[in-house]
């Protein structure tokens, strides 16, 4: 079973729809599970979980844990916050630290694929450098994808961008009246190159196999 999960707090934002896409063309089983919405708080070093690897915090982790623990592979997009994961994507890999104890290792083997969003590739590195970090150093999950794709600017539509001149509307176009569909970034259906590279991605879940 392929499990796709986007850490974005947009439920239909495009981490999303890229995770959908990758998994409308796969030929197993598959679940897609937003973040958006959920309760999960970051870990508290109780070590509660020691004993059976089980988290004790009563929110909305243990449920996803439990399908990540039946997943084969795992498909994990974040957005790019201050050149960083965003909290509740921190928070969820946090977590998967009750997945390590009495020789457990409960994503060990799993295939894995990192997705970062964000208006501009600066950032990236990092996230995807926090993301292997959890998923293969500390979780020994096999990475066999990393792929950046272009977010969009909430400058856009927060109702001020026109104005502001630290937002992107006017780093990207200067003053202007009005903004015209043609200074939009582009939306996934218009990225040739994202697209191909889901296709790939698509491609690579379905022949390639858990060792």
């Amino acid at each position: 079973m392929i499990l796709g999960i986007s850490g974005s707090g947009r439920i239909n934002g495009i981490t999303s729809k890229v995770i959908k896409k990758i998994l409308e063309n796969c030929n197993e089983e598959t679940e897609f599970i937003s973040l958006s919405g959920k309760k999960i708080g970051g870990c508290l070093g109780c070590t509660a979980c020691a004993k059976d690897n089980i988290c004790i915090i009563q929110d909305d982790f243990n449920e996803i844990a439990n399908k990540m623990l039946k997943a084969d592979k795992i498909i994990f997009g974040a957005p790019n916050y201050f050149g960083s994961l965003n909290a509740i994507s921190h928070s969820f890999w946090e977590r998967t630290y009750s997945f390590r104890h009495n020789e457990f290792l409960g994503l060990a083997g799993k295939l894995g694929v990192i997705i970062s969003i964000g208006y501009t590739e600066v950032g990236t590195t990092s996230i995807n450098e926090e993301l292997k970090k959890f998923m293969s150093k500390y979780n020994f999950m096999s990475i066999i994808k990393e792929m950046f794709i272009e977010g969009y600017s909430q400058c856009y539509t927060c109702g001020f961008g026109l104005t502001c001149s630290l937002g992107n509307v006017i780093k990207d176009h200067g003053f202007i009246s009005k903004i015209e569909p043609h200074h939009l970034p582009k939306p996934l259906e218009k990225q040739n190159q994202a697209l191909f590279e889901i296709k790939k991605t698509t491609i690579l879940l379905n022949n390639i196999k858990n060792s």
